[in-house]
């Protein structure tokens, strides 16, 4: 096993594991990465377990009535209850349970609704109402965010790239696909299967 210790933020980077939009994850020795635009991660650390959790959401909660899952799975919502009660499967006592946020960039102006500032509010609002404290945040401004968690420590690492960068349009297409699906009604594809 690798002591932590002695590693920087680019070696937790090659080890994370990644999540993309409508993720979370919880770990106890590997770190998880995200890579953010207007979306927003979550990180909750229990420090008595040393264990942790990151989420990655587009949406604050459902855009409309109809409970589909391309509609719930990555809203915020139902990102911070999975989590939360993901930790506490896991023995996290939620008294202990501390949070840091990242995102609801501005990093295109097509996008519509103010997403990323919808997100950003919604998480603040969300955990002072679970009376989780958020210990540190990094929201809004004009590019997107690599987020690295550690849940062994509870540390993060985030690093900001200004919109000019190559990567940043891999966020910017990935958050334009999904808001035109929800926007665009699904189609059926292929045959119709009957479970029995």
């Amino acid at each position: 096993m690798t002591d932590i210790s002695q590693l920087t933020g680019k070696d937790f980077e090659k080890l994370a594991r990644n999540i993309n939009p409508g993720g979370w994850a919880i770990e106890t020795e590997r770190p998880i990465a995200t890579l953010l635009g207007s979306c927003v991660a979550v990180c909750l650390f229990d420090p008595k377990l040393k264990l942790g959790g990151m989420n990655h959401f587009l949406l604050p909660s459902r855009t409309s009535a109809a409970n589909t899952d391309t509609d719930i799975i990555l809203n915020g919502d139902y990102s911070m209850e999975v989590l939360v009660n993901g930790l506490i499967n896991k023995g996290a006592n939620k008294a202990r349970i501390t949070a840091k946020a990242f995102g609801g960039g501005t990093i295109v102006s097509s996008i519509r609704m103010a997403i990323g500032e919808r997100n950003a509010d919604f998480a603040r609002e969300w955990l002072e109402r679970e009376n989780i404290p958020l210990v540190a945040s990094d929201f809004s401004g004009p590019w997107s965010r690599k987020v690295i968690f550690v849940p062994q420590t509870g540390d993060t690492f985030c690093r900001r790239m200004p919109v000019t960068q190559a990567n940043v349009m891999d966020v910017v297409n990935a958050e334009q696909a999904y808001e035109q699906s929800l926007i665009l009604p699904k189609k059926t594809v292929g045959k119709k299967i009957e479970l029995f």
